[in-house]
């Protein structure tokens, strides 16, 4: 799998305002370690309802800087992931997990330091049974995840970048950052938005 452009320097509302004001996961996100941020190609998993059965599977397959993707057909507060998971996943050195469902042993995971998001925080342990699928297309908070595509998260939620648009996506994040930090040094001499954007023609009427 070729390499992960660096997405993780620029952050997910960057990349989300580069890509278009697109490609943003829409869920609650728990990031159970705070500070941590990650990009990296998606390892996707189908798990059935309530079961990690394929998170073990994926564990033998996910490569090096991928971030593995959990689901069920229906998010549910069961734990997909705990310590014991999170050790191997580090072992495997994935940039990073996103869990459409729950994790437990929090405060082993945050001293584990593996950068994790999941929708919930439940002590519920998942079932062993089911045989799913890897590197499929799903979804998590309405988006669309497709094996190989860069999922980008931090500490505002996650973001994923389609695989044939990272060069151009990445362009924009470039160009953004610059522009931005000229901004910030305008705004920093004082002078405002409401003037640099054009946004006091818009409230009082005028240029």
């Amino acid at each position: 799998m070729s390499p992960t452009p660096d997405f993780a320097r620029y952050g997910v509302a960057t990349v989300h305002e580069a890509s278009g004001r697109a490609a943003i996961v829409d869920a609650d996100l728990l990031q159970l370690v705070p500070g941590s941020r990650v990009a990296g190609r998606a390892r996707t998993v189908r798990c059935g309802q309530g079961d990690n059965l394929m998170v073990h599977a994926a564990l033998s397959e996910v490569e090096v800087g991928e971030v593995l993707v959990l689901t069920m057909p229906e998010p549910a507060p069961v734990a997909l992931v705990g310590e014991l998971i999170a050790i191997q996943a580090l072992h495997r050195k994935v940039a990073g997990i996103l869990v459409d469902g729950a994790v437990r042993d929090t405060e082993e995971l945050a001293r584990l330091r593996l950068p994790i998001w999941a929708r919930w925080i439940r002590a519920s342990g998942a079932t062993k049974d089911v045989v799913g699928e890897i590197n499929v297309p799903v979804e998590v908070g309405g988006m669309l995840i497709r094996p190989g595509d860069i999922v980008v998260m931090d500490s505002d939620g996650a973001v994923v970048v389609p695989a044939e648009r990272e060069a151009e996506v990445l362009r924009a994040c470039e160009a953004r950052e610059q522009k931005e930090n000229e901004a910030r040094e305008k705004y920093r001499s004082g002078l405002l938005t409401y003037d640099l954007l054009g946004l006091r023609s818009k409230v009082e009427g005028r240029s």
